[in-house]
């Protein structure tokens, strides 16, 4: 259940950096922090 959240979250973080929205709002920092999220997975499999 929290890997199909943080898929949601992280589907609707890119959209809203695709679109510029992050941007605007000065929260791009987001997509950092997602990339920092999803590192360990990609290191471990």
């Amino acid at each position: 259940m929290a890997f199909i959240a943080f898929y949601i979250v992280a589907i609707a973080i890119l959209v809203a950096h695709f679109t510029g929205w992050l941007a605007r709002h000065n929260v791009e920092w987001l997509v950092l922090v997602l990339a920092a999220a999803v590192f360990p997975a990609v290191i471990f499999l």
